[in-house]
């Protein structure tokens, strides 16, 4: 209304709806606290959230939710990458806590506003903290049943065979061998698994149980698994080791149980024609590996290891290979794998 249409001497009536109101001294509030029985670590400066949230004005008008785009809300925080009132309303958290956060507009986004934010206005966040780590953090292992005979211990080049269930923070299910009925094989120290797996794996006995939590930058990273693993999540594997079969020194693909026969071309070539083919290498290792005089490296193709063993040979790549080509690990200035 404009002022020349009111007539002088009138008194005026306004019906006025309030619809949030701030001093500029004010602080963040926090509000509706649910926190977890068991809380063992909170947020601190510098740590990676992972929440969900509803953005709310004070009288209730929705602006925004990271649960209508289906992900995370995912920041460092104390450190400025979001508005000051949820930097410091998201520190001290627990995993698993909900709170409401109720920010000024100051400490939000201030006189001019945002989007469909309005300038000045009090906002209100319902968040839910679904988990966060530190980039320091190393894996967490909790060991919670051991046999009583525990002294052969898991290490590099070990072949193992364990159960797991994987997790989320919250409890969410990803993935599990159980469920599938099979277990999950690998060579210890052999990048078949993330590195937070493949060290949670380490130093550790037949028929144990242990739960290993993974940071997401010794996980699935920032990327995570497309429709399986969020972006930037901590993981939780329960596992149990079934079989270990014990790895060879580390370099080796193949090792002789005991002394190696002095005549070991002439034993090979078995023609005596003074060349070894690849079909003749490999019957030879293979009987001597089935008579336990040698060992194949554990969990990986046999074939390919022998074929291997043979290029190696095979200095001249002529497909044969001779007396003056041939040579045991311990000849080399490089090694082979004999």
């Amino acid at each position: 209304m404009a002022r020349k249409d009111i007539p002088g001497q009138a008194s005026l009536v306004f019906d006025v709806a309030l619809l949030d109101l701030h001093n500029p001294k004010d602080g963040i509030s926090i509000e509706n606290k649910v926190v977890p029985e068991n809380c063992e670590r909170q947020s601190q400066t510098g740590d990676f959230l992972r929440y969900h949230y509803n953005g709310t004005l004070l009288d209730g008008t929705f602006f925004d939710s990271s649960y209508s785009r289906n992900r995370t809300f995912d920041t460092y925080i104390g450190q400025g990458y979001v508005i000051a009132g949820m930097d410091e309303g998201l520190l001290g958290v627990c995993i698993g806590e909900k709170r409401r956060i109720v920010v000024p507009p100051h400490l939000g986004y201030g006189e001019e506003g945002r989007g469909n934010i309005p300038g000045s206005a009090v906002l209100v966040f319902d968040i839910h903290v679904i988990d966060f780590h530190n980039p320091s953090d190393s894996i967490s292992i909790t060991s919670h049943y051991k046999p009583p005979d525990c002294s052969v211990l898991s290490k590099k080049g070990d072949y193992l065979k364990y159960h797991y269930n994987a997790s989320l923070l919250d409890g969410t299910l990803l993935d599990s061998t159980w469920n599938l009925g099979k277990t999950y094989n690998i060579v210890l120290g052999s990048g078949q698994v993330v590195l937070g797996m493949d060290m949670g794996l380490r130093e550790m006995c037949v028929g144990e149980k242990r739960t290993v939590i993974i940071p997401p930058h010794l996980g699935y990273g920032e990327a995570g698994v497309d429709g399986e693993v969020p972006g930037s999540a901590v993981l939780v594997f329960d596992i149990e080791l079934l079989e270990l079969v014990a790895g060879l020194p580390e370099g080796y693909m193949f090792i002789w149980n005991g002394e190696v026969s002095a005549n070991l071309f002439e034993d090979i070539d078995k023609d005596g024609n003074g060349e070894v083919l690849l079909e003749e290498f490999s019957e030879y290792i293979h009987a001597q590996v089935a008579s336990g005089k040698g060992k194949l490296a554990p969990g990986f193709d046999a074939e390919m290891i022998v074929k291997n063993m043979f290029t190696n040979q095979d200095r001249n790549g002529d497909g044969k290979v001779t007396a003056e080509e041939f040579k045991l690990k311990d000849q080399e200035a490089k090694h082979d794998e004999l």
